[in-house]
């Protein structure tokens, strides 16, 4: 059990207790590399991440009785201190999950969001190497992914928290249910590979977002990087090609990227 923080946390001057709430959460996507966005952040001193990346609190139906919620549940997840600005989670399955753009706008309104986005097919690929990892995978990647949908309604109407490897890479119908309800402005997307390749310049634009001071120099790092023993083959490869072609033409022309590393 954690120990609860009072339900209020320092302004930035740390000398008026204001209203505890969550500013900004990491929704998305999984596999995506929000665990090293999360690590940076934690070296920011006017941020205050939660104890641990991951909190599952508005995907999990159990904090969402008929009466409504309790948010001191969540805020116990935090330890701001005097230096806080802005108090922050990662969790990347909002980002997937039906109910949480709204739980999340019912909690705050004003909430910013940052998500990730990783070449699906990468992402795909990525996330059934963890299941299979993990022993909750014992089919091959192809049949994965061809059997997705009959596997999946197991869970209707819920979708699927671990078959779901295909469907979480359609990111524009995700990325426009947080756009209702936040509307584009208090949403940053950020592709995943320029996160990888320019940490500083990526984190920068989440610190411009967050109106906070930039990181001056950081220490890139690539947390929870591991290596496959295996590759994705051609069929496969070709299979996702075609199932994401019209999805990231859409989402370049939507969001104004250049995808087409994603389908080389």
């Amino acid at each position: 059990m954690k120990e609860h923080y009072p339900d209020s946390r320092p302004d930035v001057a740390g000398d008026i207790r204001r209203p505890m709430q969550v500013d900004f959460m990491i929704c998305g996507t999984q596999k995506g590399g929000t665990t090293a966005l999360d690590s940076y952040l934690r070296c920011h001193e006017s941020i205050c991440m939660a104890d641990e990346k991951e909190c599952h609190y508005f995907d999990n139906d159990v904090y969402f009785p008929p009466e409504g919620p309790n948010y001191d549940q969540y805020h116990s997840f935090f330890r701001p201190t005097e230096s806080t600005r802005i108090i922050g989670e990662a969790t990347p399955v909002y980002m997937y999950w039906y109910d949480c753009p709204r739980r999340i706008w019912e909690y705050n309104r004003r909430c910013k969001i940052v998500v990730l986005l990783r070449n699906p097919i990468e992402r795909a690929y990525s996330h059934w190497n963890m299941e299979t990892s993990r022993g909750d995978e014992t089919l091959a990647f192809f049949d994965a992914i061809v059997s997705e949908q009959e596997r999946s309604r197991a869970d209707l109407p819920h979708q699927h928290r671990i078959y779901s490897y295909v469907d979480r890479g359609f990111y524009l119908e995700q990325l426009r249910r947080l756009w209702f309800y936040f509307g584009c402005d208090n949403v940053l997307a950020i592709k995943s590979e320029l996160l990888k390749a320019e940490p500083l310049s990526q984190l920068n634009r989440v610190c411009d977002f967050l109106g906070l001071d930039r990181f001056r120099s950081i220490e890139p790092q690539l947390v929870f990087a591991r290596e496959y023993n295996s590759t994705i083959g051609a069929t496969e490869r070709r299979y996702l090609s075609d199932v994401y072609r019209y999805e990231i033409q859409s989402l370049e022309a939507r969001l104004g990227w250049d995808c087409s590393d994603w389908l080389a």
